[in-house]
């Protein structure tokens, strides 16, 4: 199944999760033994990121495909801009498409280690919505059948954009480059959600738009991941990861009720679906998924 044939009908919301490709083949391992449980909690379907200039860019394939052939699970390969010409973006996709992988994630991607502003790689793009362009233009004329293509929206703004306006103007062009549905960074305040919903249907953007969820790990994993995102902690939950200090045991049980609290609002206020940020690991995505259930 292809990314808009989940949110035809719109009876149930989908729930997705995203794992990311290991650096070493120790931590490969580790997640090899987590796949099953992952598979096991029947997300509709799975993305795998996108490591650029390095060699977790071919662990992403090998995963993605992994969770298509082995498990008969629907997956999206993550693509960025970065480190890539056209001529090797196209043989990327001749790569995912040979898997049997019907969708893609295409990002801008952030500027590699060391650089603090993109610089797009010869012969490549600078944007997203250039990166849509290449993957519809590589179908028409590789006679290929139309691939499922989501990008990243900002409920707080990108970290880059001068503001939301600016923001939402540059979603629009990936969004009318070709995109079918929009799956945003995550916050950890419905209020911004329901906000950029809001001000993105102002513009016209008609996609569904899946919200962004992570559950706490520990409160520095979330201050490190916030900083890097321009995602904000709101002052009640910041407290309480606060009174948790170095106490990760605690902080993930407030990050797991926050999480759950926040995909109960959503879904009840009508929400696509969710797009879980599990962080490779399978324990907590599973009370979440239990708590959803019930």
């Amino acid at each position: 199944m292809r990314f808009p044939d989940y949110f035809k009908d719109g009876r149930k919301p989908i729930i997705s999760f995203e794992i990311f490709p290991p650096k070493t083949d120790k931590a490969m391992e580790i997640l090899l033994d987590e796949l099953p449980q992952l598979v096991a909690l029947h997300p509709d379907y799975i993305t795998v990121t996108y490591g650029a200039m390095g060699s977790t860019r071919e662990r992403t394939l090998e995963i993605a495909s992994l969770i298509k052939n082995r498990y008969g699970m629907e997956t999206a390969c993550h693509l960025t801009c970065v480190g890539a010409s056209r001529t090797e973006l196209d043989e990327i996709l001749k790569r995912i498409l040979s898997a049997g992988i019907q969708n893609i994630v295409a990002l801008r991607g952030d500027p590699p280690r060391g650089e603090e502003t993109f610089i797009p790689p010869p012969d490549g793009y600078s944007y997203a919505n250039e990166l849509v362009d290449h993957i519809r233009r590589f179908e028409r004329q590789m006679g290929r059948e139309r691939i499922g293509i989501a990008v990243a929206g900002y409920p707080e703004k990108h970290p880059e954009a001068p503001n939301i306006e600016v923001d939402i103007a540059n979603l629009k062009r990936k969004v009318e480059s070709g995109s079918d549905i929009i799956i945003t960074q995550l916050f950890f305040d419905n209020a911004f959600f329901f906000s950029f919903v809001k001000r993105v249907r102002a513009v016209g953007i008609t996609v569904p738009i899946i919200p962004g969820l992570m559950p706490i790990l520990s409160a520095k994993q979330i201050q490190r991941i916030t900083s890097m995102c321009g995602s904000s902690i709101p002052p009640d939950l910041q407290r309480e990861l606060d009174a948790a200090a170095d106490d990760d045991e605690k902080a993930n049980e407030i990050g797991i009720r926050q999480c759950i609290r926040q995909a109960q609002e959503l879904i009840r206020w009508g929400a696509p679906g969710i797009h879980f940020y599990v962080l490779n690991k399978s324990t907590c995505i599973r009370q979440i998924m239990e708590a959803l259930r019930r």
